[in-house]
């Protein structure tokens, strides 16, 4: 019978839940003793002090004189003359009582400080440990799209050429598998740009330059410059512009790489011969906004925040039927935060289905300055 085999994550917790119940047993535990040792020290003490007042009251009436009472008041400090007999000072029997008291709450309260702090040490390491891993399988994932996307085109490429070499063809199939190695030249170009784009941003997070730009004319150029690649996987595109200028300030190769990004993910995860995507603007106070809307998969709750992560993809690499590489979407935001803007995804859009996603780029209005007017004559001579 073959053993199940322990990974390091199953040890990892294996381990931190040892360690925090072994933890939380000693806690526990030394609270335990010290309320049982500050209790029998308690009872030790006030029998002893009465043990003091009996011995007193015995010596006192064996000679009952003022001396001698003053004698054993300084002798037994705790004790009080109750004017027949010595007693217990109450004063005294309070003031012990309360520093017992004292010392058990100190106890108690140090007790859990103490395992709080060593359980958040617990927590950002576990923290530490699982981001790391993640970051790992992440990486894994990156590798095996890689593999995979580079793969294929060049298995592609390979093959059209050797057909092309080896067999004579006819004019009209040389212009298609000329086509057929555009497309997969191309393919293999927009790969290799995200790679590089975004291992540029790592070292590199500003964009090149800010321009003032008119962002209803910067979303035409970007849509019309991408368009017929992306009409001919299916797409069909609606673009509604706002009636009122919007002035930003962009890189506007930086926001056709965002907006080209955003497109290709909207086809990419879209079903269906005809693919519906709209790119709509907004104009809001001091912000001009950029709508993506598909009527795709759609995303999960847990999936909307980490969808900007590099290398991060839903699922699994060797099942993911859309190609890609997860760095889109990192781009997406590190392009649009270096152009003082964020990015929001809202999906599902339809929460019956769990289908449609939205991506909104929001950026901040160029404030334009008003020439300083000159003065008048009239009030340069005065």
């Amino acid at each position: 019978m073959k053993r199940p085999r322990i990974t390091s994550q199953r040890a990892t917790r294996v381990a931190f839940v040892v360690i925090v119940v072994f933890l939380l047993a000693q806690v526990a535990w030394w609270i335990i003793f010290q309320q049982r040792y500050i209790a029998r020290v308690t009872r030790e003490t006030l029998s002893a002090w009465q043990r003091d007042a009996a011995t007193a009251s015995l010596l006192y009436s064996a000679r009952s004189q003022i001396a001698v009472r003053e004698q054993l008041l300084v002798t037994y400090p705790h004790l009080r003359f109750g004017g027949e007999r010595f007693e217990v000072d109450p004063v005294d029997l309070r003031a012990f009582r309360a520093e017992q008291t004292g010392h058990l709450r100190m106890f108690a309260f140090e007790g859990p400080f103490y395992a709080l702090v060593i359980l958040a040490g617990l927590y950002v390491i576990a923290v530490s440990l699982r981001a790391e891993r993640e970051l790992k399988r992440r990486q894994q994932n990156f590798l095996n799209a890689v593999s995979h996307e580079f793969k294929t085109p060049i298995s592609t490429l390979r093959l059209l050429i050797e057909t092309a070499l080896y067999r004579p063809l006819k004019p009209e199939k040389q212009r298609d598998y000329l086509g057929r190695m555009d497309r997969e030249v191309t393919r293999l170009e927009a790969m290799s740009e995200q790679v590089l784009a975004s291992a540029r941003l790592e070292h590199a997070p500003r964009v090149q330059t800010l321009a003032p730009a008119e962002l209803n004319g910067a979303v035409r150029e970007a849509v019309e410059r991408e368009r017929s690649g992306l009409e001919a996987r299916g797409a069909r595109l609606e673009v509604l512009y706002t009636p009122d200028t919007l002035p930003v300030s962009l890189d506007t190769a930086a926001f056709g790489t965002v907006l080209g990004n955003l497109l290709d993910n909207a086809v990419k995860y879209s079903s269906g011969p005809e693919k519906t995507v709209r790119v709509r603007l907004e104009s809001r106070r001091h912000l001009a906004v950029v709508h993506v809307e598909d009527n795709g998969v759609g995303l999960a709750e847990h999936d909307k925040a980490r969808v900007f992560d590099p290398f991060y993809r839903v699922g699994d690499e060797l099942t993911r039927a859309a190609p890609g590489v997860g760095l889109g979407l990192h781009l997406v935001r590190s392009m649009t935060e270096a152009m003082n803007g964020w990015v929001r995804c809202d999906a599902p859009l339809d929460p019956q289905t769990g289908r449609g996603s939205r991506f909104s780029v929001v950026l901040p209005k160029r404030v334009e300055r008003l020439p300083r007017a000159s003065p008048s004559p009239e009030a340069a001579a005065d």
